[in-house]
């Protein structure tokens, strides 16, 4: 998905140099193919030595008899154990009333996958978009799958599901079941999150039999960028909610119950790093805009994505931005005055932290759209604009 020309001497994506040294796990891999595993270490500690000790010393307390007492038998009398009664209220935490609110908006979604690797199962989650059976989720969690199915807090049978369509570049889907009266769930206003916002994840876990998985966390920073199988993805929000495997296409939500992130993928660690609680949720701000897209793709048309006409590398002195390391002649960063080790900083005043930053900017643009474009040049910032065209394939 980058945006390279033919003759550039960097190697295109999704071969790019990785901006982070972060493995990503994106969340469909419950019960698919190899390449999708996922694995759960569940480590127990045993307090023999004190828990022996003291059941010792409380057995001997209670064994322990009047001496005077003729009677040989004693009586142990305990009080009743007091349970509280039902006092008809719902949720006694915020967390609880969200996650009731958004119950019936969110639903298991279990695919059938025929590919080179033997083909599987796999489990994500969705969620309700509209009364009438829109459902929203990860594109990769359908990815492949020559069956989709859903299935809705409190049935037990599964409904077969249709793909409308999906952008795998955005890592988002529509799918549609064909039912009516769903409750669809509420997306938050572009905008209004804000670094330490408590959210809630809900999800599909694991796969895990019940009901979905409900954490909780803060969003621990914003528009981030990270590198996928398929691209790059911008503009996420990075949360501390704990996610997992199952969980990709499920709804981030902020404690009015309303959705502000799609739950995409994940950070972990490795043998040269470490990585917790580090999950990454698409924004509300880039949903909302490519549902639409979504929704004119299930209508036939092919949405076309914007050509720069640049090669680039990643900075490696610490840095902020991406090198410039190829102008296409005639392309229209030439035609703005880009220029070979140029550094871009930003697209449209947004941030560009990287190789994958400016990719996804450029990617999410319209042919025929300018673009600002910010550049770091002998010392000097640098404001050009480029008009983009179209990719070329």
């Amino acid at each position: 998905m980058s945006d390279f020309n033919e003759n550039s001497s960097q190697l295109p994506p999704p071969q790019l140099p990785v901006q982070s040294d972060l493995p990503l796990q994106n969340y469909d891999e419950a019960g698919r193919s190899p390449r999708r595993r996922f694995g759960v270490v569940l480590i127990a500690a045993v307090f023999g030595l004190f828990g022996g000790i003291i059941g010792a010393y409380v057995a001997q307390e209670a064994n322990l008899v009047d001496l005077d007492n003729s009677d040989s038998t004693t009586q142990i009398t305990s009080a009743p154990v007091v349970v509280a009664e039902d006092d008809g209220l719902s949720g006694g935490s915020l967390i609880a009333q969200v996650a009731e609110r958004l119950a019936n908006s969110v639903v298991t979604i279990s695919t059938t996958v025929d590919d080179d690797f033997g083909g599987g199962r796999g489990v994500g989650t969705g969620v309700v978009l509209t009364s009438d059976g829109e459902i929203l989720t990860n594109a990769h969690v359908i990815e492949d799958a020559t069956e989709v199915v859903v299935r809705f807090a409190g049935e037990t049978e599964p409904r077969v599901a249709k793909i409308l369509a999906s952008d795998l570049g955005n890592d988002l889907a529509l799918i549609k079941v064909d039912v009516t009266g769903l409750i669809a769930a509420t997306f938050a206003k572009p905008g209004s999150v804000q670094i330490g916002d408590t959210v809630v994840a809900i999800g599909y876990a694991l796969a895990l039999d019940g009901g979905p998985t409900v954490t909780s966390g803060i969003v621990s920073a914003l528009k981030r960028t990270i590198e996928t199988d398929s691209g790059a993805l911008n503009s996420l929000i990075q949360t501390d909610a704990a996610i997992s495997s199952g969980n990709s296409g499920g709804p981030l939500v902020n404690l009015k119950g309303e959705v502000v992130g799609i739950n995409t993928a994940v950070a972990r660690g490795d043998s040269e790093s470490a990585a917790n609680n580090i999950g990454f949720s698409i924004s509300v701000d880039e949903v909302l805009i490519v549902i639409e897209q979504l929704r004119e793709q299930a209508k036939g048309t092919v949405r076309e994505e914007g050509f720069l006409g640049v090669g680039l590398a990643a900075r490696e002195d610490g840095g902020q931005g991406a090198i410039i390391t190829n102008v296409q002649p005639g392309s229209p960063a030439d035609k703005a005055g880009i220029l070979i080790d140029d550094v871009v900083l930003a697209v449209d005043g947004e941030p560009i932290d990287g190789q994958a930053g400016l990719v996804a900017a450029i990617r999410d643009a319209e042919p025929g759209q300018t673009v600002k474009i910010e550049i770091f040049r002998d010392g000097e910032r640098l404001v050009f604009e480029a008009t983009l065209i179209a990719r070329s394939e």
